[in-house]
């Protein structure tokens, strides 16, 4: 568990707001350090609520020029439609806040006049352009996902292709078990390439796969398992998710 922390909250809007909280101020330790940050934003209820309690605190300080966004799946869906992450993201939080626009970075969208195998390859070619030379992606500062009640993370799920991919950054996703069926998502690889991984769990629904994940299931069986940031991981979860996580491994504050 080297590495991970898990921090209970006594409710989902405890949580909602401390995410918030955590996250405005470490933009603002990582931009007086570095030229840029970099964050990839998931999707999911508690996410984009954490995104739009972000949107009633003070930023004002923060440079969110510098500040450059990108996504961990999207539904392959047009890119108007309201289950696209992006859509929820900038209506809870991007639009109103100083970001670059160059600096954005959604998924390709379904009406976008080209295949999901496509998409997936333009997008990896879009993290590439973004990394360092030599590199395939850029560096990823903070890393925000959901878990679901099967454990999965971004678009991939339990015993399916996705978990297992190891040579590409980016897949396309086919027959996922929730609709829609068709999807794109980071792979696990490229998730744990990021210096923090933020996990931001809630409800009674995610207790036995938070559990399983930490206890050290198989992470084809439950993908949040295989979830391992390069500095930091932290399960921000509230009471009802904590139910089946050891005493022993949750920690007093982050």
């Amino acid at each position: 568990m080297i590495g991970r922390s898990v921090l209970v909250y006594e409710s989902k809007q405890a949580l909602i707001d401390a995410v918030a909280e955590r996250f405005v101020a470490k933009v603002g330790e990582l931009l007086a350090e570095q030229d840029r940050v970099h964050v990839v934003l998931t999707g999911g209820s508690v996410g984009i609520a954490a995104l739009a309690a972000v949107r009633e605190l003070d930023s004002s300080a923060l440079d969110w020029s510098r500040v450059v966004i990108w996504w961990g799946d999207e539904r392959w869906v047009p890119a108007a439609d309201a289950d696209r992450n992006a859509l929820q993201a900038t209506e809870a939080l991007l639009a109103h806040i100083p970001l670059d626009p160059a600096n954005v970075h959604p998924f390709p969208a379904s009406d976008q006049g080209i295949e999901l195998d496509v998409a997936a390859a333009s997008y990896a070619a879009e993290l590439a352009a973004a990394a360092e030379p030599g590199e395939s992606l850029p560096r990823f500062d903070i890393t925000f996902l959901g878990v679901g009640p099967d454990g999965h993370v971004a678009s991939l799920f339990p015993d399916y292709p996705g978990i297992q991919v190891v040579d590409a950054t980016v897949v396309p996703v086919v027959d996922s078990p929730k609709p829609p069926p068709s999807r794109l998502s980071l792979t696990l690889s490229t998730i744990n390439s990021s210096a923090r991984v933020w996990l931001v769990v809630a409800g009674v629904d995610k207790a036995a796969a938070l559990g399983l994940a930490l206890a050290g299931a198989s992470q084809l069986e439950v993908p949040v398992a295989g979830v391992e940031g390069k500095y930091r991981t932290v399960y921000f979860v509230d009471a009802e998710a904590a139910a089946e996580v050891p005493d022993e491994l949750i920690a007093a504050e982050y």
